[in-house]
């Protein structure tokens, strides 16, 4: 059982302003694996506190310095990547080969990425007369989801520090396990007091705190487009930078040609990985209707050779991430059946 009550704030592990557990849920279990604290906009006021004193210093290091820090974090990322893939498959159900593979390897891969586009970033160009400087925006909210907990995490926090800016993260409270490990790397690898901090909670107690804070200057939210709707309109008084992932359903086509039962089983294959929970999964697949029957007589077979189940049987596929994400994905069925569709 994961006891994880504590937020990482100016270079140290604080309990929350005021004691709020929440339990989280193994998927795959459905029985409580830990503990963590939801916090308030109290617990935001005092990390972006530390995150506006850390930036004064933070935001004048070298570009030396700050691929110094990212290769420390690699190492130390590394050395942590079982126990990051242990806490992926216990928050939200990954199968180990999933959790250990793209879940941890993304991460990693992200960063490397940073440091290469740092080792060559230009901050400063001349354009004649003209001095074109790129300077570190300031003090980052960011908001991460629950299906690819590491990876969106990875495209946000790197960044930040590759450019000299400071930053209040937010994981989702569904799979909040793996951001603590990640805190706990970040720590090892020595990043400053108050240049990374983490605050667990709920979007409206603490999305909505970091969304509006008067001394954040910019959001990074990925997330459902209704909460994203929220996050744009509550930034908007504060003329704060707002940059958005938003979910969506991707169409993928099949042409009516040689390779048509052939991207009929991709199609379907490739919805599979992370139970379907993939901001690129093609989840409508859209065929020439003289070929509708043949699809779906694809799809059915491709889709019956898919083991489900636990992750710790290697099944290709877990659960997905929740209770409540079952119970949403149950309503969409069925709203899709009374509007006349037929389950394959």
């Amino acid at each position: 059982m994961r006891e994880y009550l504590d937020f990482y704030i100016d270079g140290r592990w604080v309990g929350p302003v005021r004691p709020n557990p929440f339990d989280v849920e193994n998927p795959a279990t459905e029985r409580v694996a830990g503990t963590i604290s939801l916090g308030s906009a109290a617990d935001v006021d005092v990390a972006v506190a530390a995150a506006r004193r850390a930036f004064a210093d933070w935001s004048q290091t070298s570009r030396e310095q700050r691929l110094e820090l990212l290769e420390a974090i690699i190492t130390e990322y590394r050395r942590r990547a079982s126990d990051l893939a242990d806490a992926v498959t216990e928050e939200i159900g990954a199968p180990p080969a999933l959790a250990a593979g793209p879940q941890v390897g993304l991460g990693l891969a992200h960063l490397a990425t940073a440091i290469d586009a740092l080792k060559n970033f230009a901050f400063s160009e001349q354009h004649g007369a003209t001095l074109l400087a790129r300077e570190p925006i300031g003090v980052c909210g960011l908001i991460t989801p629950w299906n690819w907990p590491l990876n969106q995490i990875a495209v946000k926090v790197y960044p930040a520090l590759a450019t000299g800016c400071t930053m209040v993260l937010k994981p989702s409270e569904v799979a909040p396990f793996s951001a603590y490990v990640f805190a706990e790397i970040l720590d090892a690898a020595g990043v400053p007091a108050g240049v990374f901090n983490l605050v667990n909670g709920d979007g409206p107690g603490v999305g909505t705190a970091l969304a509006g804070h008067p001394d954040i200057d910019m959001v990074s939210f990925t997330g459902s487009t209704r909460a994203g709707v929220e996050v744009a309109k509550i930034a908007a008084p504060t003329v704060k930078r707002v940059t958005q992932e938003l979910g969506g359903k991707s169409p993928n086509i099949v042409l009516d040609d040689a390779g048509f039962a052939d991207g009929v089983r991709a199609g379907v294959a490739n919805m599979m990985p992370n139970s379907g929970q993939s901001c690129n999964a093609p989840s409508r697949m859209l065929v020439p209707n003289s070929r509708m029957d043949e699809a779906v007589a694809i799809a059915r077979e491709t889709a019956g050779q898919v083991r489900v189940g636990h992750p710790d049987d290697k099944a290709a596929i877990g659960p997905v991430a929740s209770k409540a994400q079952f119970e949403k994905v149950q309503r969409l069925i069925q709203t899709g059946i009374d509007e006349g569709a037929t389950v394959v």
